[in-house]
């Protein structure tokens, strides 16, 4: 398919170093020979998950792509002494993918969101991109993955729309996990788990603004915007980041 030249280790996690006009170059590629792949974006609660989660390593092993998705990853791998070229964010990738997508007609499908932020985010970028092709958007049920007609009902609203290009918005791990086990009978030449995009895409929840995001900041804004949702995450679960990378540095 598409060379990847090389790859980054942090904590055990393999990750493409790859600019964004060679992803996007790649993208197109896949969608217009009609491949099959999904990539995943790892973040700093993705990497502390991935020690302890086989399930969760098993998807990032059969991921096409590994990008990094935070500037403590980035950081990280110039602590390492194997320095990431740029941080490739699913919320930002989005709207870039979008817009190559209008420019190439590719068509595109969000699943996944609270109720209503999938269809907001179609309706700000359409805005944006008129000649975007969003052929579905939708919000399933808490817990559908365990509803057998739930999720035969989301699997035929794909299969029809047939779309190019399939954004998931679940969280991590079931994102990923998700379209891991989907994506090869759905058959979209480009997956790929985006978080809390469309929320942010759909105006429902504020994004960092661009200082704090180039800071490293972006988990503190979230946690003041969301703080009884994020609390143990980045307070007491990811920090032990710090020292996985720590402890790589001295084996070395």
């Amino acid at each position: 398919m598409v060379n990847i030249l090389a790859r980054v280790n942090i904590c055990g996690i393999d990750i493409d170093n790859i600019s964004y006009p060679k992803l996007l170059s790649i993208i197109s590629y896949v969608v217009d020979n009609q491949k099959n792949i999904y990539i995943v974006a790892p973040n700093v609660d993705h990497i502390v998950k991935l020690q302890k989660d086989e399930a969760f390593r098993k998807v990032y092993k059969e991921a096409y792509l590994v990008l990094p998705d935070g500037m403590f990853i980035i950081w990280a791998s110039r602590f390492l002494g194997t320095p990431l070229q740029e941080k490739i964010s699913g919320s930002d990738l989005v709207p870039i993918v979008c817009k190559l997508a209008a420019s190439k007609g590719y068509k595109v499908f969000f699943l996944g969101g609270r109720p209503g932020a999938a269809e907001g985010a179609e309706h700000n970028l359409r805005k944006i991109f008129p000649a975007l092709k969003i052929v579905g958007a939708y919000a399933p049920p808490f817990g559908f993955e365990k509803d057998n007609a739930e999720t035969e009902k989301i699997l035929a609203m794909i299969k029809d729309t047939k779309p190019d290009i399939l954004f998931v918005g679940l969280g991590a791990p079931k994102q990923e996990i998700w379209i891991n086990r989907y994506y090869k009978q759905l058959g979209v030449p480009f997956s790929m788990g985006i978080g809390v995009s469309f929320e942010f895409l759909a105006g429902m929840v504020k994004r960092a603004p661009k200082w704090m995001q180039r800071a490293g900041l972006e988990w503190l804004w979230r946690l003041i915007c969301e703080p009884k949702r994020l609390w143990r995450r980045y307070l007491v679960e990811d920090p032990v980041f710090f020292w996985y990378v720590l402890r790589q540095r001295l084996k070395k």
